[in-house]
């Protein structure tokens, strides 16, 4: 599935068994629990912590695929196109970052 075709399909399945789009504000806040959670796996799987008992049923990719979900919300709530988006994004690193990566003796 591309990004486009992922945007389309999350808007499909907001206007049916979603009913609406929550406002986007909400949409934010929902966001960033849901990368709260990634962070709170990574820390478990790959940091120093503990899993909890409430921690143990929880999976990894499907954390990260809620993120993309409500990122992807967002962005057909306010005319985003990621794919393009993305595309300039990365052109703008690129151009940036030519050499400053290269140079980077914490990268070496």
């Amino acid at each position: 599935m591309t990004i486009s075709e992922a945007q389309k399909t999350i808007d499909e399945w907001i206007n049916t068994t979603g009913i609406r789009y929550y406002n986007e504000l909400t949409n934010t806040a929902i966001l960033m629990e849901e990368v709260g959670e990634v962070a709170r796996l990574m820390a478990r799987i790959y940091g120093e912590q503990s899993f909890k008992e409430t921690d143990t049923d929880r999976d990894l990719a499907d954390e990260m695929a809620d993120v993309l979900f409500v990122l992807m919300c967002l962005a057909n709530q306010t005319g985003i196109d990621l794919t393009d988006a993305l595309q300039k994004n990365l052109e703008k690193k690129t151009k940036r970052d030519t050499e400053r990566h290269a140079q980077n003796p914490k990268l070496k």
